[in-house]
């Protein structure tokens, strides 16, 4: 197997997928681009109801099948009011921290089909003028979108066109580094989606027979924290979440490694898939690390909240700066794909 190959591919789609404004509640071009994809690969993926992608890759059936997930929603935001200067207030989608938005550009998607530009600032943003700017805590009520039009008025934005509830997108700002540093908004975890991909190329060019069946599940509403609580088979005894490795002060995941969680917010994984996803790296001689994450919580858990009977994982490739601006490397990807060739193909 050419490693590069696949790395090549997975860095490909993930740069395409990033580019594709996907927060949760608004992800049909995202997903409509992921179908394709699996398709293009030979595949014969299926949108469920509530937007997420489903994919059969193949294996044998054993009764005992597996569903990887990887979610392609973002954070983002909605307009919730319109202030006195047509500046817009914004509520968040999902876990979208102020503090990690400021100065950052946007993008306004309104009802009827139009695309405005804008920046997220806080409210008198020139500091200047504004004796307070250091000392105003970041709040999604003393921020707001300056909208790049030439509005003084409520009554001037909704001229425009634009109202609560339109969607808000900000600016992933992708790059790749010379040594391989991915940098970008939203790994989180569209890298994650890019893996997965990743692995179905290898499974379809490869022609490797899996031991037992793999469903691939691209969820959508992540999140907000149901993503993965549906559309699970009923030969599934497994859900492996696909996912952000944590990077941070009392870790020990790094960007460049595999993060294999043992416990997260919620509660532990499954105790034996925990210890047989250690073992696999440890037999492809693997740069892993195994954390308890203290603030997540993942698709596999939603599962078993949702009431499947089946166990539970979570790996990813380590990111820094979680819900900001997020860093990963080449090195902690390629880990996170070897993971799963070895996890689910041990003859490989």
């Amino acid at each position: 197997m050419n490693t590069e190959t696949y790395f090549n591919y997975i860095l490909s789609e993930t740069k395409k997928i990033l580019a594709i404004d996907s927060p949760s509640g608004f992800t049909k071009k995202a997903a409509d681009y992921v179908l394709n994809a699996y398709r293009e690969l030979g595949y014969e993926p299926v949108q469920t109801v509530k937007g997420g992608v489903f994919c059969e890759i193949g294996g044998a059936d054993t009764k005992d099948a597996l569903f990887m997930e990887a979610h392609i929603d973002t954070l983002g935001a909605m307009v919730c009011d319109i202030n006195a200067n047509g500046y817009l207030k914004l509520s968040p989608i999902g876990g979208m921290n102020a503090n990690n938005a400021e100065a950052e550009n946007c993008r306004i998607y309104t009802r009827d089909g139009k695309i405005y530009s804008g920046t997220f600032q806080l409210k008198d943003a020139s500091i200047h003028v504004n004796d307070d700017f250091d000392s105003t805590t970041r709040t999604f009520d003393s921020m707001e979108v300056v909208l790049d039009e030439k509005v003084s008025s409520k009554e001037d934005t909704l001229a425009l066109g634009i109202l609560p509830g339109d969607v808000v997108c900000f600016d992933p700002r992708t790059t790749v580094t010379p040594n391989g540093y991915i940098k970008s908004r939203f790994l989180d975890d569209k890298l994650s989606v890019g893996i997965l991909l990743g692995f179905a190329k290898y499974v379809k060019e490869e022609h490797i027979s899996l031991p037992r069946k793999v469903y691939q599940h691209i969820t959508v509403y992540e999140e907000v924290g149901h993503g993965g609580a549906a559309s699970i088979p009923s030969d599934v005894t497994e859900v492996l979440s696909v996912d952000m490795g944590c990077v941070g002060e009392g870790l020990s995941c790094r960007e460049h490694q595999v993060s294999i969680c043992a416990k997260d917010s919620r509660g532990p994984y499954n105790y034996d898939v925990v210890s047989n996803l250690i073992a696999a790296a440890k037999r492809k001689n693997l740069d892993f690390a195994v954390d308890v994450y203290p603030h997540y919580g993942s698709d596999a858990d939603v599962a078993l909240t949702a009431g499947y009977d089946v166990k539970h994982g979570l790996i990813g490739s380590g990111v820094y700066a979680s819900h900001g601006y997020e860093r990963s490397h080449k090195d902690g990807i390629l880990n996170t794909f070897l993971l799963l060739t070895e996890y689910l193909n041990p003859k490989n």
